[in-house]
């Protein structure tokens, strides 16, 4: 059932084309993004990232836009999800036609932010952030949640292997290594901020999840630790309550056992 959540209802027939066609693919077996994109910790990143994503205004605004998370909001999960599969285990010519596809969608989105500020979704700056917070995010989460955590060399290794996923998309010169990552992220601080959009997204997907009734203490576990897992920074400008003792006792233990479950119960290759 948490499969055919994530996937969507071609899931299986999407995983046995990723998994079972023959041919070179962009990443080997034993690589850390491999290990990264397989672990039940993405559920977390995942959010978490969506949430650092809103507080650039271009970004929050093309999405509140053009997006369908609201209507559509497990379609626009099974998307990103098919996505992230392909490019990360997939054959290589069917990771550059993803790739092929997601820069033609962005080249018909372009508008103007609440303060009359132009944008087009194929910015190269604006489609760099939408990069490293994910980078940032997946990573975070990887190693607070993962059942092995990577390496500082593999830490480096998997911000190097996401680079080639993004200048496919259109960025220029993504971060290598994890100095440069927080460098980047750093250099983004002046332009973010929570617009009301943001404030409303971060409330739809922490509080509103589309979810049947059993399942929200789980998704509860999720969404607390993915809050948790932002910078202290971004937690202020999203108005999102932090208590450390809280995190440190209650929340972080929750979200370990809570990934440990969706590992076991999705048979986890990481796990």
């Amino acid at each position: 059932m948490l499969f055919a959540r994530v996937a969507g209802p071609d899931g299986p027939r999407n995983r046995a084309l990723i998994h079972e066609t023959p041919g070179p693919r962009w990443f080997p077996c034993d690589s850390p993004i491999r290990a990264v994109h397989a672990d039940s910790a993405m559920f977390i990143g995942g959010l978490s990232a969506l949430l650092l994503q809103t507080l650039h205004p271009a970004a929050m605004a093309a999405v509140a836009t053009h997006s369908g998370f609201r209507g559509d909001p497990w379609g626009r999960l099974h998307r990103t999800s098919t996505f992230l599969a392909t490019t990360t285990f997939g054959p290589a010519e069917t990771a550059q036609s993803a790739c092929d596809r997601v820069n033609a969608v962005h080249e018909r989105i372009r508008g103007v932010t609440d303060r009359g500020v132009a944008y087009r979704a194929s910015d190269p700056h604006l489609l760099e952030w939408i990069h490293i917070a994910e980078v940032d995010s997946f990573l975070r989460a990887h190693q607070r949640f993962a059942s092995r955590r990577l390496t500082v060399r593999e830490c480096d290794e998997y911000v190097r292997q996401m680079a080639r996923i993004a200048r496919a998309l259109g960025v220029p010169t993504p971060p290598e290594s994890t100095g440069d990552l927080r460098a980047r992220l750093a250099a983004y601080r002046p332009e973010l901020r929570a617009t009301p959009e943001a404030l409303e997204t971060a409330r739809y997907l922490l509080l509103s999840p589309p979810l049947p009734a059993p399942a929200l203490p789980l998704y509860a576990a999720l969404a607390s630790n993915a809050v948790a897992l932002l910078p202290r920074w971004a937690t202020a400008e999203l108005r999102l309550p932090r208590w450390e003792p809280a995190e440190r006792w209650a929340v972080q233990p929750a979200g370990r056992l809570t990934t440990a479950l969706i590992r076991w119960a999705m048979h986890d290759p990481a796990g």
